[in-house]
């Protein structure tokens, strides 16, 4: 289940949606939409119930160009105001929760997402990214990667093997300049998309989880798994 939820008392304001787990860990997780979507995106949903079964909260929030108009591609000029939509949105995020808050998103809003942590590195505990846009598709030169060797929070990348805006080869290459801890995660046969829809997107959505869970017991930074048998009580952190 999730609500509605809105925060106008500061600019840029934060509109979407929360879900709020029944045994909740006491973790957050703000996630946000690609450049040609928004927050009712299907494989957002679907990650959104995925960690919020595990009892992660999540918030899927609209960046401000898509609260700007309901339709088209963001604003190049625009993008430092939808970095700082998701600042306020984990910030709102951490007055409803008292545990670590992570940041994430689908394609532009993963490269956002990506692009705030390098110029705040204490905002978010941890990243997910789905389909990061390393390059416009038939472009392989422009890469989007100049902020990478300032980006040390803890990245967790989700990439289809048929994704036209980055091979899992050149995703590879263009991840060691990361100056944190990172992983990629395959999605076989996926585009961009990953599988947007229906039982492909819940699948993608567990994937994902898992190895968000199993990225933070290796790095001892991010999330315990909770479901884990023995493991320590659901609002304990790793050391």
């Amino acid at each position: 289940m999730s609500a509605v939820i809105e925060d106008t008392s500061a600019a840029p304001a934060v509109r979407g949606f929360l879900h709020t787990p029944d045994a909740p860990t006491g973790h957050g997780l703000v996630l946000t939409h690609g450049a040609g979507s928004n927050a009712g995106a299907p494989l957002l949903i679907a990650v959104a119930d995925a960690f919020c079964a595990a009892g992660i909260a999540v918030l899927r929030c609209d960046l401000p160009f898509r609260q700007a108009r309901p339709h088209g591609p963001p604003f190049p000029a625009m993008a430092a105001q939808d970095r700082a939509g998701l600042a306020r949105a984990v910030r709102v995020l951490r007055d409803r929760v008292p545990g670590k808050v992570f940041l994430g998103g689908h394609s532009y809003g993963g490269r956002q997402s990506t692009m705030l942590a390098a110029e705040e590195p204490d905002l978010a505990a941890g990243l997910l990214l789905l389909s990061y846009p390393l390059h416009p598709p038939r472009r392989p030169a422009d890469l989007r990667t100049a902020h990478f060797p300032k980006l040390s929070t803890p990245a967790l990348f989700v990439h289809g093997t048929r994704d036209p805006f980055g091979s899992i080869d050149e995703m590879r290459a263009a991840l060691a300049l990361i100056a944190g801890p990172y992983e990629i995660v395959a999605i076989e046969g996926a585009g961009h998309d990953l599988g947007a829809k229906g039982p492909a997107a819940a699948r993608v959505a567990a994937t994902a989880l898992d190895a968000f869970l199993q990225f933070g017991k290796r790095e001892e930074r991010v999330l315990e798994d909770p479901r884990r048998p023995g493991g320590p009580p659901h609002d304990k952190l790793v050391p």
